[in-house]
């Protein structure tokens, strides 16, 4: 059995602590996006992979995004209780599809082109789902022709962020032997 240790552990918590403040203030941006430019609101969704980005890409731990991603969700709901769920859901979701082609190459492949490829078939999941959510007849289709690729590109713009900070985090020392 493997052992996951404290530090790893603690360096998930705070990275999804980060990630959960952001998440926590982009679902106001979100709401209003729904509300006022629907067409907008994929802008936001990337902002969910922050931290199982970073994690992930700063650990290289089986399992950190997952729970960085959930952390960040429970932060982020602390700010809306009543959108615990698709905060959690999210935060499992996101972190989740980030790991896995890493779980398919056993976690031996680190390469950047993997995170960009995952988070854009993230994007695309949940472009899906919220195309089949808002439901799709009541929109032109040019909306759609809008709207998807922000669901798509903002996914792979974070994870650009999530990795950066990764680095630089790495490079300041952050989780040196965890």
């Amino acid at each position: 059995m493997h052992r996951t240790s404290t530090r790893v552990l603690l360096s998930c918590a705070a990275i999804g602590v980060g990630g959960g403040l952001v998440a926590g203030a982009s679902g106001y941006l979100a709401a209003a996006f729904a509300a006022f430019g629907p067409l907008l609101y994929g802008i936001t969704a990337g902002t969910h992979f922050l931290p199982s980005v970073v994690a992930l890409a700063l650990l290289k731990r089986p399992g950190t995004a997952v729970l960085a991603g959930v952390i960040a969700g429970l932060v982020g709901a602390a700010f809306a209780p009543w959108w615990i769920g698709r905060f959690v859901g999210t935060g499992l979701l996101v972190g989740a599809l980030i790991e896995l082609p890493f779980l398919i190459t056993r976690y031996t492949r680190w390469d950047a082109w993997i995170f960009y490829a995952s988070a854009a078939f993230a994007g695309l999941v949940l472009a899906i789902a919220v195309f089949i959510g808002l439901g799709a007849e009541h929109y032109a289709w040019w909306a759609w022709a809008i709207a998807l690729p922000l669901w798509v590109a903002s996914p792979v713009l974070f994870t650009w962020v999530g990795r950066v900070i990764a680095t630089r985090l790495a490079k300041a020392g952050v989780a040196q032997s965890a």
